[in-house]
């Protein structure tokens, strides 16, 4: 019926005058009445599908709560829901496919519990290491505390002390051997500055004698003889100066290094000594005490420590005797070179053998610097 109104009203003709203006048309209702009908027909049939769209959307679409705008054709099915912007609260998608919600909340999750796994990761390490940090302190402390009541104690006459009567002996020996050697060390080292002086002073005498013996004909002769003679005691006082180097250098590694070594041991060995001797005390101090079961396991912590501190002793102990009697046997050996060498070198010099003198040089290989060696070259200088 719709279709047969349409096409009438199609099919109709307007009347045209000969200007080309649409003429007056006569009163006809018909036009009219079919548009009316097609606008009912059409808001009855959008009337129905907006119907059923708006059930579809309170059975699966948002809340009361919620406003949003169903999206769809006229006659289509609805794609989704889009929510306005005065939405409060977490944000929903629609899917019509599977006619359910999916919260926006939930997409970021995942991202949000890594990186909270993550930096829960980062404070429980640094927390470790922070608890770490703080025990080794507490024992640091702990332990500074009972040496320092140890050792007050022992100055104090009140406290006993671990005392290894041979070893201590052996122990002072050496110190007073080393005080003795630096000193000889030092001597040494003045003699060579002095003697490096007195070098230089009869080199610039014998150049002194050589110019005055061209400029004075009648002193010739006298001239030449001394500039030889100091050009002769100049070459025999650096090879002399060789050899007193070769010892200083000697005693300088025998004191400073050798001796250092042992005495560096030896005062771990004191200090292990020490703990030793207060980690002792606590454990004797705590035997005395009551025998209940607080006390029994700090018995037992005391216990445990004193073993440590026994066996840390005792190895030291064993690293010192083996030092020292390795460093007697190493001091005997150079002292007896290099007091040959200094012997030989002085006794040569000052009775002018010459010869001598540099057959003693040879005899402990040792190579004489040639004038300007000390000097660096232009190519380090650079």
């Amino acid at each position: 019926m719709t279709d047969s109104i349409m096409s009438k009203a199609a099919t109709m003709e307007i009347p045209i005058n000969s200007n080309g203006d649409t003429g007056t048309l006569p009163e006809d209702d018909s036009l009219e009445q079919a548009a009316k009908l097609q606008w009912s027909l059409d808001e009855k049939v959008g009337s129905s599908r907006g119907t059923r769209d708006l059930q579809q959307v309170m059975v699966s679409g948002p809340n009361l709560n919620e406003t949003s705008i169903v999206s769809g054709g006229y006659g289509g099915t609805a794609e989704g829901i889009i929510p306005t912007s005065s939405i409060k609260g977490p944000a929903v998608h629609y899917n019509a496919e599977f006619n359910k919600r999916i919260p926006v909340t939930a997409i970021g999750s995942n991202m949000h519990h890594s990186s909270s796994s993550s930096s829960m990761t980062a404070d429980e390490a640094s927390r470790g290491v922070a608890v770490e940090k703080l025990e080794t302190v507490k024992k640091w402390g702990l332990n500074t505390y009972k040496c320092t009541k140890q050792m007050i104690s022992e100055r104090f006459g009140r406290g006993s002390r671990t005392v290894d009567l041979e070893l201590e002996a052996q122990i002072e020996v050496l110190r007073d051997t080393k005080r003795k050697y630096e000193n000889v060390l030092r001597l040494a080292r003045a003699l060579t500055n002095h003697f490096y002086n007195m070098v230089q002073t009869q080199h610039a005498l014998g150049d002194t004698f050589a110019d005055l013996s061209q400029k004075s004909p009648e002193l010739r002769d006298e001239f030449g003889y001394n500039a030889e003679t100091q050009k002769l005691l100049c070459k025999n006082g650096e090879t002399l100066l060789g050899a007193v180097n070769f010892f200083v250098s000697s005693i300088n590694t025998l004191v400073n290094k050798t001796m250092e070594d042992t005495l560096m041991t030896i005062k771990m060995y004191e200090n292990a000594r020490l703990e030793f001797d207060a980690y002792r005390s606590d454990l004797e101090e705590l035997s005395l005490g009551p025998r209940d079961a607080v006390a029994m396991a700090r018995i037992d912590a005391a216990q445990q420590q004193y073993q440590f501190q026994k066996d840390k002793y005792e190895r030291l102990r064993s690293d010192v005797i083996i030092k020292l009697k390795f460093l007697e046997e190493n001091k005997v050996k150079v002292m007896h070179k290099q007091l040959l060498l200094f012997h030989n070198a002085i006794s040569a010099y000052f009775a002018g053998n010459q010869q001598q003198l540099e057959q003693t040089l040879k005899q402990f290989n040792i190579k004489l610097r040639p004038p300007g060696a000390d000097k660096p070259s232009w190519l380090e200088e650079q």
